[in-house]
């Protein structure tokens, strides 16, 4: 990739932080992910920050749908979007970007998950007591949030963890960050009945453990609230002003 030059840089008191200026015409704002790509490939690197922001929820429920630690999470988020840029001069823009770094995540993820198992074989199990403690650790409760909504979208949450991977995957990118199928398959690297599949699967070992407004819920599980992207997007950009 070319080296960044003094290109135009976006301030977060400015550039993200104005939501008029997403539909000013001359605003970074209202491109296109692929124009952006282009002026990131042209030397323009600060712009990458605009598609961070703009797919942080999107990469980070792909991520989380295999990776469980949320702390584990964000490093793998930081990690793929460190491939993606790296990496930029091969979207090839057949498929949408945000489909191409869908699959960049997945893949770092499911890498770092081999590394944690790995791990994991050889530190000293846990004795039974341990995991039962583990098991009743519940998620810090939202106190912005409605009771009933907090406790519904633990619920949901927590069914959607136990799923098998295969079919947590993709009940993570098709209902619940809302892909198409043929999106989530690109992401996934399956075929369209294979994804439909797996959905059908998943929603039907869902209703099981959830049976009332998954619907209304869904949209809003696993959030990526604006402390933790910034932290993220902070970290990254941090990382490519030591490569460019």
């Amino acid at each position: 990739m070319t080296r960044s030059r003094s290109a135009t840089k976006p301030r977060l008191a400015t550039l993200m932080g104005m939501d008029s200026l997403a539909t000013d015409p001359a605003s970074p704002l209202a491109l296109a992910d692929i124009e952006i790509v282009r002026r990131v490939r042209a030397g323009d690197s600060a712009l990458f920050e605009i598609l961070m922001r703009r797919h942080n929820q999107k990469v980070y429920r792909a991520v989380r749908a295999v990776v469980k630690e949320e702390s584990e999470a964000e490093d793998v988020m930081q990690q793929a979007y460190l491939n993606a840029f790296t990496h930029l001069d091969q979207f090839e823009e057949r498929s949408q970007f945000s489909t191409w770094l869908i699959r960049i995540s997945l893949n770092e993820a499911f890498g770092r998950r081999r590394k944690m198992r790995q791990y994991e074989s050889m530190a000293q199990p846990s004795s039974d007591s341990d995991r039962e403690k583990n098991a009743l650790i519940s998620p810090q409760a939202d106190p912005e949030r409605q009771a009933y909504a907090q406790e519904l979208r633990r619920v949901l949450e927590s069914a959607v963890d136990t799923l098998p991977e295969t079919y947590r995957t993709v009940f993570m990118l098709r209902d619940i960050e809302g892909l198409s199928t043929s999106e989530a398959a690109a992401g996934l690297g399956l075929g369209d009945e294979a994804v439909k599949t797996r959905l059908h699967r998943a929603r039907a070992m869902i209703r099981s453990a959830v049976t009332v407004r998954i619907g209304d819920v869904a949209a809003r599980a696993f959030p990526f609230d604006a402390p933790r992207c910034d932290r993220v997007v902070g970290a990254v950009l941090t990382r490519i002003k030591l490569i460019t």
